[in-house]
């Protein structure tokens, strides 16, 4: 170990559920400037921790097994931790030798996630979700944002099932409205994130504005790297999704369109959502499991996510 007090991290194994809790790894990392980490995450989650500073070692844990977490256990179980941080509430943590121990304990229903993972560390002041990224990182993000002085508008779009998708035109529509003639960020740049389900929305958006004011970075950046781009948007507009957390935690002003999605426990930290006209619990008389293919976000009319973005931007400045 590099530092004086080491620190394991377990992380969860959601990417969406890690980077609502990153806040807190943030806090230690700027409290503790005497302590060094390690981090263990899922294939999902354990990226978004790539550029931690003073990252000793980053465990990738593959599979949720008994074979996995053994071999975990073989991994840091030498060590004696300064503290361990367990977001997954695992009972290997509590068999480590460790000075001190904080772990998660059962979900607290109505309760934000964020004040969740606040309460591990038993913080009173909530710390915002953050991830960190380091130069290089940046770098690669700027690389494919054309350099200008002007402001950035970011679209979230795509989402993995279709009852959080918002009608691509919309979002168009609200391209045009901020960035074109007379909108608040006109003459501004569209930059468009996510993976390929983003693909169709970022042409309809593309179409609806000159085609060199839209920079189309769906499915070119990593997890990181998408954090660097957000970062320097002037407001950023997508659904709920990962692309969204990580909006937050690049510390982007964000808007976000929710419906069929509990805003109360994951909605944005520090944002806006607007909703259309029902409830989730109207939501799940019609889909029971929310996760019938259902286009949930079409009665959220565009007018009403405008009226949030432009007083957003006002209160701004």
């Amino acid at each position: 170990m590099t530092g004086r007090f080491p620190i394991l991290y377990i992380a969860e194994a959601d990417a969406s559920d890690a980077i609502l809790s990153s806040g807190v790894l943030a806090y230690l990392v700027e409290a503790m400037p005497q302590a060094s980490f390690t981090i263990v995450g899922s294939p999902k989650s354990a990226p978004l921790f790539a550029d931690v500073p003073r990252l000793d070692k980053l465990i990738v844990l593959e599979r949720d097994s008994r074979l996995d977490w053994l071999g975990l256990w073989n991994k840091v179980r030498e060590t004696r931790w300064g503290l361990v941080v367990d977001m997954r509430g695992t009972t290997l943590s509590g068999k480590l030798k460790r000075q001190k121990r904080a772990v998660r304990g059962a979900w607290e229903a109505g309760v934000h996630a964020v004040e969740q993972a606040a309460r591990v560390l038993q913080l009173e002041d909530v710390p915002a979700p953050r991830l960190f990224v380091s130069d290089a990182t940046r770098a690669a993000a700027d690389a494919l944002i054309p350099v200008e002085d002007v402001p950035i508008l970011a679209l979230g779009p795509g989402a993995d099932w279709m009852g959080k998708v918002w009608p691509t035109e919309r979002y168009a529509k609200l391209a045009v409205a901020l960035v074109g003639d007379g909108g608040p960020l006109e003459g501004g740049r569209v930059i468009v994130v996510g993976d390929e389900n983003a693909r169709d929305a970022a042409h309809t958006v593309r179409l609806s504005l000159p085609r060199n004011r839209v920079t189309e970075l769906q499915g070119r950046l990593n997890k990181l790297e998408t954090v660097a781009a957000l970062a320097q948007a002037t407001l950023y507009i997508g659904a709920d999704t990962l692309w969204t957390d990580l909006a937050v935690a690049a510390g982007a002003p964000v808007v976000a369109v929710f419906g069929p999605s509990d805003d109360v426990e994951h909605g944005p930290w520090g944002g806006v959502v607007v909703r259309g006209p029902r409830s989730v619990d109207e939501y799940r008389k019609i889909d029971p499991h929310l996760n019938q293919a259902i286009q949930h976000m079409n009665d959220l009319p565009a007018d009403r996510v405008l009226k949030a973005a432009m007083k957003m931007l006002a209160e701004r400045g």
